[in-house]
């Protein structure tokens, strides 16, 4: 049997993408369970996700570096996120007491780079992640863009540590996502996949609707948006910054050698709960 402990939560959101945001000396045996009571919207906290920050060099403290696990509101893994990476940057500012921090966090997918602007008493910062490089998604072939009516025009699959598949339509609203979303998603069963809606609306600007793998329909997907703004700039729709709006708020995404996700992050409060350790 595992030892019952008491675990702090800060909960955070970015772009109405929101995350409770635990520090550990490992993974809780019960990860998966605590995930989907406690981000239950109706019966616990209420989140889209869970993240543990765990020491990278040394058990049971900080360390320099920490390691990102993020576990999705159905208890399902997730590999990264990039507006929970902004979320979990203020939360461990904050943890720490610094200002301006310029933080390497450890995910499965290899390091990202958080820069957050703001001091620990900030309870709202400006939060940057270095979201890598734009790789080729999961393959399409036999894939029906059924959208509910609405006509599909170009969509493209990308992965940014996680996989996404982007849809460019006329009116992003004009999809029922929740329908949607689920149905396109299998075709990529077991492993899934984030579906998202995006239409231009200048060469600067895009909007877009994300249902997200192991969340559903969330008011932002920061990863998303970075590979919806990837495949706009790749069929000649915007320049090399663009403002991605979804309906919790826009992000900006920058291009280079590799993507940025320039995005707020809020400290909305902090909880306590109990978990299993071993």
């Amino acid at each position: 049997m595992g030892e019952t402990v008491h675990v702090q939560l800060s909960h955070h959101a970015s772009l109405g993408n929101d995350f409770l945001v635990a520090f550990t000396d490992a993974v809780p045996a019960d990860a998966a369970d605590l995930a989907i009571r406690l981000c239950d919207r109706a019966t616990g906290i209420g989140a889209d996700g869970l993240v543990f920050g765990t020491p990278v060099d040394e058990v049971g403290g900080d360390g320099d570096r920490l390691r990102f696990t993020l576990v999705n509101s159905d208890g399902s893994p997730a590999e990264v996120s990039g507006n929970g990476l902004n979320c979990f940057g203020q939360a461990v500012a904050r943890r720490r007491g610094l200002t301006n921090a310029d933080l390497t966090v450890e995910t499965v997918v290899g390091p990202r780079e958080v820069a957050v602007v703001g001091t620990p008493g900030d309870t709202e910062v400006r939060a940057t992640v270095d979201m890598g490089a734009a790789a080729p998604g999961p393959a399409t072939l036999g894939l029906e863009l059924d959208l509910g009516g609405p006509t599909a025009g170009r969509h493209g699959t990308v992965d940014l540590g996680n996989p996404h598949l982007v849809i460019e339509v006329d009116d992003v609203d004009a999809i029922d996502l929740g329908v949607v979303g689920p149905a396109l998603e299998a075709f990529f069963a077991p492993v899934g996949c984030n579906v998202h809606v995006v239409a231009a609306v200048d060469d600067g600007t895009i909007r877009m609707r994300p249902w997200e793998r192991g969340a559903g329909l969330t008011q932002a997907c920061g990863s998303g948006a970075c590979a919806a703004a990837h495949l706009a700039r790749g069929w000649g729709l915007i320049g090399d910054r663009v403002e991605v709006r979804m309906p919790g708020g826009t992000g900006v995404v920058t291009f280079g050698e590799r993507l940025s996700l320039a995005t707020t992050s809020v400290h909305l409060g902090d909880h306590e709960v109990e978990a299993t350790r071993g």
